[in-house]
């Protein structure tokens, strides 16, 4: 049955260009899994867009010399390209700062607070003493009051999973300049989390096997602890709270977390608006059998996991002061958060401002795409805390790409087209012949539930052990010997190319650009699988910015075996991947100063 599913992918902050650990949290897994369903025959709506509110902001933009505005629009559009350059399919990658992200990000605030679930209160807010500005709880650091660690954020420590305040913080440092923030009394709006532990509870125990055991012990873990949560800050970079006596004040807004969850709603109807009609978000989002899956870090579990669902309870009316949903109806919340760990870089944690890192455009500029998304799907943090070395990269590439299946795609196809020109009739088949076709056809099974679970390392190399099989049956029919036996070497041929054709199809949600290159060699005509596109739009007239979208119902890409059709006319094979020369390690870490 034809199932609607929302993926929801973490929005990246627009506060400079996003580096290779960021994409392989969100941006890879999220595309890989997409894709599969799409080709399933699913009805899927993936959307983000740029964060592009907050403190941080800000502080780039005085560090450059420029808007806020400015530097949201410039790191808008560097990440467009970057993702569209990764080839991630959203349906509408968008940003924080349109029209109708203030008006549903109002709309969900009135909601709750018409339902009993936001209330005001004066608390201590932090800001820096040289600069008068709020610090964001994220930007100060110290030492947990619970547990000890020395390297607590001022919203929750990572090490103990507890919500904190900053003002608990032993030691608390701004992580901008060092200096000792300043706490002064402010008037702020709550989200009132507690009113939400029962509901969120059995929420999260219904989970129990369907979510990866990381994401649902962290987020258990927390429910013992809950607190009301600010969600507005003394800052004039943001949306405005829309309440008489508030939406009017030049340094109230409401909280950058508060406003980037409800992106997901938000690009959602901007799609449905641009595509036509207005109404159809509601299939993902009011349908009991649509399923929404948001994929991120681990550090935005408590964002995804508890937070963004009591608001959408809160909304919808439940919790213990129950109410009535708001005008966009009751909501759905997240049916899985699939969580990544963390990607390290030879050893070190990724840091822009030490040079530990490598941007997503430069590994563009000198390397496939495909190659880094292979590189993610077997070796990235998919379940626990991963290095990426150069040497694992370069070997992976040349080992496994070039080597495995790259070889195996040159090889067949380049025999096939230099003997026959087209993909031959086989003759009678051997054991070894139908062994290799029922391995491969069989693989869709298992390579596709895995996929359906994200469970993607497992995945990929369930499929390339398809390819390696399909690599020892050429090794040991040496079919570039039988040119006194062409019937017998058609048959080898066309099995090797079924086998290409079924690995293509089963390495697409991974590999799209490759194995759209791979159709085209084996005879494809039209489009296989879909790369989206930067189109530039506007809001009423307003300036003009761009969206990472594409119409990628329009591939022949489909999750199944097809037969090959024997006389199809096959075009020279091209190089699939690049080999690289193993001296590019020592470039890439003198680059890193090593």
């Amino acid at each position: 049955m034809t199932q609607h599913i929302l993926t929801a992918v973490a929005w990246p902050y627009a506060n400079g260009p996003r580096h290779i650990g960021h994409v392989s949290g969100f941006g890879v897994p999220s595309d890989v899994f997409s894709r599969y369903q799409r080709m399933a025959g699913n009805k899927v709506l993936m959307v983000s867009g740029t964060d592009e509110h907050g403190t941080p902001i800000q502080v780039q933009a005085d560090k450059e010399g420029v808007s806020a505005k400015e530097l949201a629009d410039r790191y808008n559009r560097v990440i467009a390209e970057d993702l569209t350059g990764l080839g991630l399919s959203y349906d509408l990658f968008t940003r924080t700062t349109t029209k109708n992200h203030y008006a549903v990000t109002q709309e969900i605030f009135k909601g709750l607070h018409a339902n009993g679930y936001i209330f005001p209160k004066t608390t201590m807010g932090a800001i820096s003493p040289s600069t008068g500005r709020t610090l964001p709880d994220r930007y100060i650091e110290g030492t947990c009051p619970i547990c000890g660690y020395d390297g607590a954020r001022g919203d929750q420590c990572d090490n103990c999973g507890n919500q904190l305040d900053p003002i608990q913080l032993i030691n608390p440092k701004s992580r901008i300049n060092g200096e000792t923030p300043k706490f002064v009394e402010t008037e702020h709006f709550m989200l009132d989390l507690p009113a939400f532990a029962e509901v969120l509870g059995s929420y999260l125990q219904s989970k129990q096997g369907e979510w990866r055991p990381n994401v649902l012990k962290f987020a258990l873990n927390l429910l013992g602890d809950l607190q009301p949560r600010a969600i507005s800050r003394d800052l004039d970079w943001g949306v405005p709270i829309p309440l008489d006596g508030w939406r009017d004040q030049p340094n109230k807004r409401l909280y950058v977390w508060f406003d980037a969850v409800i992106g997901y709603l938000s690009a959602s109807i901007e799609w449905a608006r641009r595509s036509g009609d207005p109404d159809a978000w509601r299939q993902w989002w009011q349908n009991p059998d649509a399923r929404g899956y948001y994929f991120m870090g681990k550090d935005n579990i408590v964002f995804h996991a508890e937070i963004w669902p009591a608001m959408l309870f809160g909304y919808s009316g439940i919790g213990a002061r129950g109410g009535s949903p708001g005008s966009l109806g009751k909501l759905d919340v997240p049916s899985e958060v699939v969580s990544s760990e963390f990607l390290t870089m030879e050893g070190k944690k990724f840091s822009s401002s030490r040079q530990v890192v490598i941007y997503v455009r430069d590994f563009l500029a000198r390397y496939d795409a495909d190659a880094l998304r292979y590189y993610i799907a077997v070796a990235g943090p998919e379940n626990q805390d991963t290095d990426f070395t150069w040497q694992e990269f370069v070997n992976r590439n040349n080992g496994e790409l070039v080597a495995a299946w790259g070889n195996l795609v040159n090889r067949s196809i380049s025999m096939a087209a230099k003997n026959f020109g087209a993909v031959p009739e086989p003759g009678d088949l051997t054991d070894a012949d139908r062994a290799l076709l029922e391995r491969s056809r069989n693989a869709f099974g298992p390579v596709g539930t895995e996929l359906g679970r994200s469970r993607f390392k497992n995945a990929i190399t369930e499929a390339f052990d398809v390819v390696r099989e399909a690599n020892k049956y050429l090794a040991e029919q040496e079919p570039w010997k039988l040119k006194d036996d062409p019937e017998r070497q058609k048959s080898i041929l066309h099995v090797a190319l079924q086998v290409v054709d079924d690995a293509k199809t089963m390495l697409t949600p991974f590999l799209p650009g490759s194995s759209n290159k791979v159709y085209s060699m084996l005879g494809g005509e039209g489009v296989w699988s879909g790369m989206p596109e930067i189109r530039e739009v506007d809001e009423d007239g307003g300036s003009p910015y761009p969206v990472i979208t594409g119409d990628y119902a329009a591939g022949a890409a489909r999750w199944e075996h097809r037969p090959i059709r024997p006389g199809t006319p096959l075009a020279p094979p091209v190089p699939l991947f690049k080999k690289l020369d193993p001296k590019v390690i020592d470039e890439e870490l003198a680059r890193l100063g090593e």
